[in-house]
This record gives structure tokens, C-alpha cells and sequence, in this order.
């Protein structure tokens, strides 16, 4: 049935800030009742609600602590405690070492300490890690970023979705994304630095990660201020001849035997 596939719902995937139609990087993933707040950046949590109110949520999964893939924890915290929402428990987060501290360090305005921990129930990530959250399976890899970084590979019943979060071309990412129906996968970069570490993919890069790793479908997100989404997904189609698409904001995919956009 249709409600059992995989379905992304991309709900921004601006960078390094918003622009004023496209919230930073935030997904809705969901299978039948399940649903997931992959990524929360800078203005997701408005158009999450299109979809699904906070005590709705299954879990948050959130790939590292920059803020355009964050920030909007925060006001979940608020929207979650002090406002119109009533939880039965604490939101599932998954995320990595150190966000309660993090998200405290931020919230915290008194002596005593923001009871974050009464709004989200903390998992912090490893490589490796996995997780089973209603009809989903979550696999989590570290990833290279300059930072603790992880990417994601979802699986359910009906096929398989692997998200990059932000990172520069390793073999874990293709590893985790080997086979897998569609990579949704950053392309930041206009090119790899001359000098320093790399921390995101260019375009080529994207279109390299999805040949390797054998991914059926790849949809560019994440794209840098100097592309245009357009430029990206025809650089990356030079390195990966199947089907490429754009994250656009308010685009829902559908992920199964046959992957489409709604």
C-alpha cells in the first residue's frame, strides 16, 4: 500500500542561512504512522507543522550541532514545554555527543539548569549506531565534517533512503548508502579547497558518491550559495548517469520500487 512506502518531504535545504523561500536543512521522513524531523535548521519547524505537530513526532534525528541544521530545536524546546503543546513523554533525539549540553548551554537563563531532558529524550549518536522507531530502521555513520557529523540510512518495508547530512566525500557515507533507492546528498561546495580539509561535496562529488555506492536515485541538496540548484544537479549528472533530482522546499518523494515526486 502507498502509506507503507518511504516518504521524504523536504521542508528546507538552504545554506548557511535561510533565504526568504527556503527554510535551511530539515526533511520529514515518514512510513505509515511513523514519522521523523530529520535535521532541524533555521526555519523547518514552520513548515514541519504542515505535516505533523510536535507531539506527533516519533523522533528527531539530527546529523550535527551547525546551526543551519539545528537552530530549530530550540524553539521546539519552547513550543514543546511553555506553549500550546501537551506531550504524553519526552520527543525521541537522536543526535550527536554533547547536543543536551549544547541545546542547555543555549536555553539555560537562570541558575538553575533548562530541564531539557522533560522535552527530548536524548540518544546520543556513534558509528554504527542503530535504532528501530515504529516501521523505520535507522543506521547512523560518522562522517567527515571538522565536526562529529553522522549520515543516516532509513529503511522500511517498502525501500531505503541514505541522507548525508553535511560531509566530505569517505567511505563510510558510500558504505552506508551501497545499494540504497535513493541518496539524498549535499553538494555545498563550487569546488573542494585547494588547501585544508575538506568538509562537503561538490556537485562531481555528489554524482561520484551515488555511482560508487550503486544508489538508484539521487537528489542533491545543501547547495551552496555560488550554484544554483540547477548548475549542481547538471554537474553532478557528468558523474552519475541515473535519475537526479533537486531538494526543492515543499517537495515530497516517494521511496520504493518505483521512486517518484508527488
Amino acid at each position: 500500500m502507498r502509506d507503507e512506502l518511504l516518504r521524504l518531504t523536504v521542508l528546507g535545504c538552504a545554506t548557511p542561512y535561510p533565504s526568504a523561500d527556503n527554510p535551511c536543512s530539515g526533511y520529514l521522513v515518514s512510513s505509515g504512522e511513523t514519522r521523523i524531523w530529520m535535521d532541524a535548521g533555521s526555519g523547518t519547524l514552520g513548515p514541519l507543522q504542515r505535516h505533523v505537530r510536535l507531539d506527533r513526532l516519533d523522533a528527531i534525528w539530527i546529523s550535527h550541532l551547525h546551526a543551519d541544521h539545528s537552530a530549530d530545536l530550540l524553539t521546539a524546546y519552547y513550543g514543546a514545554l511553555y506553549a500550546d503543546i501537551r506531550l504524553a513523554a519526552p520527543i525521541p533525539l537522536y543526535g550527536p555527543p554533547g547536543i543536551a549540553d549544547r541545546l542547555a548551554g543555549f536555553l539555560t537563563n537562570t541558575p538553575a539548569r533548562s530541564p531539557i531532558e522533560s522535552a527530548f529524550a536524548v540518544t546520543e549518536l556513534y558509528d554504527g549506531h542503530q535504532a528501530a522507531i515504529g516501521s523505520l530502521r535507522l543506521t547512523s555513520r560518522a562522517v567527515s565534517h571538522g565536526i562529529p557529523a553522522f549520515a543516516v540510512r532509513v529503511e522500511a518495508a517498502g525501500g531505503s533512503l541514505v541522507y548525508s547530512g553535511d560531509t566530505a566525500p569517505c567511505p563510510s557515507l558510500t558504505e552506508l548508502a551501497e545499494g540504497c533507492d535513493v541518496l539524498l546528498c549535499e553538494a555545498e561546495s563550487a569546488q573542494a579547497p585547494a588547501d585544508g580539509e575538506q568538509v562537503h561535496h561538490t556537485p562531481e562529488d555528489t554524482g561520484d558518491t551515488a555511482r560508487a555506492a550503486g544508489a538508484g536515485r539521487l537528489i542533491v541538496t545543501h547547495v551552496g550559495r555560488s550554484l544554483t540548484p540547477r548548475q549542481a544537479v547538471a554537474r553532478a549528472a557528468a558523474r552519475f548517469g541515473g535519475p537526479i533530482d533537486h531538494a526543492a522546499p515543499d517537495a515530497t518523494f516517494t521511496i520504493g520500487r518505483r521512486p517518484s515526486a508527488d
